[in-house]
This record gives structure tokens, C-alpha cells and sequence, in this order.
């Protein structure tokens, strides 16, 4: 009785081209360790989620509209003295100017003068009796 040798199963990749893909994939690896310890490596300089960013970011808020979340991101402010500035507005109005940012409880000049870069001027509301067109 004569047996047939068991059928060999597919190669997925021909002999002949295995070593150059080995050889691809090692300079590949090669060419990733590279740029990681180029890039800081171990020494962490590749990403700092805790440390400020080193080009400091401008924004500008606009006080008689922004927002909670918005104020809170101001200098020297936070949540309370977000709706502190929130409350202040819907009880008194719009701010007639940054300065009076002042009459909210809380708010002392130390404080408005680290908040105004961030705050867009404030333009007068348009004169009464003017008709648009």
C-alpha cells in the first residue's frame, strides 16, 4: 500500500523573498529606535502631559458672553468666581468696560490685571434712535 506524503500546506510567503523582508522589517526597527532616542527617549522628552506648553497660548474671552466653562479658563479664576462674574452680569447688566470687572466680589486689581490680555475690549452698545437699514 503505498501512501501519498501529506499535502503541504500554502506558504504565505516564497522562500526566496522571506530574508529581504526580514531585512526590511530590522532596518525598519533599526530606523524606529532611532528616532525614538533622537527624540528624547528615555529621558522623557518626547511628550510632557504635566508640564505647560513652552510657547504660552493666547486667547481672548469676551466677558458680557462667554460662557462658565470659558471665564473659568481666565487667569486667576475659577469656577465660583466664574459664575461670581455670570451673576454679576444678569443682575447688573453688561460690563460697560473691563475695569468694571472690579465690582464683582472677588475680583481685586491683582486679579483683572492677570485677566486682561485674555479679555477682548469691550465695544459700546450702539447708540439709540440709530435705524438700521
Amino acid at each position: 500500500m503505498d501512501m501519498d506524503p501529506a499535502p503541504r500546506p500554502a506558504m504565505l510567503l516564497p522562500p526566496q523573498s522571506q530574508p529581504l523582508i526580514a531585512a526590511a522589517v530590522a532596518v525598519g526597527l533599526v530606523a524606529a529606535a532611532a528616532w525614538f532616542v533622537s527624540a528624547g527617549g528615555l529621558r522623557g522628552g518626547l511628550v510632557h502631559h504635566d508640564a505647560p506648553p513652552a510657547v504660552p497660548h493666547r486667547f481672548s474671552v469676551n466677558v458680557n458672553a462667554a460662557d462658565e466653562t470659558e471665564l473659568a479658563q481666565l487667569p486667576g479664576l475659577g469656577t465660583t468666581m466664574a459664575r461670581r462674574i455670570i451673576d454679576h452680569r444678569r443682575e447688573h447688566g453688561a460690563f460697560a468696560s473691563i475695569d468694571g470687572l472690579l465690582d464683582v466680589p472677588g475680583i481685586g486689581p491683582a486679579t483683572l490685571d492677570r485677566m486682561r490680555p485674555h479679555i477682548r475690549p469691550i465695544l459700546p452698545p450702539p447708540a439709540a434712535g440709530v435705524a438700521a437699514d
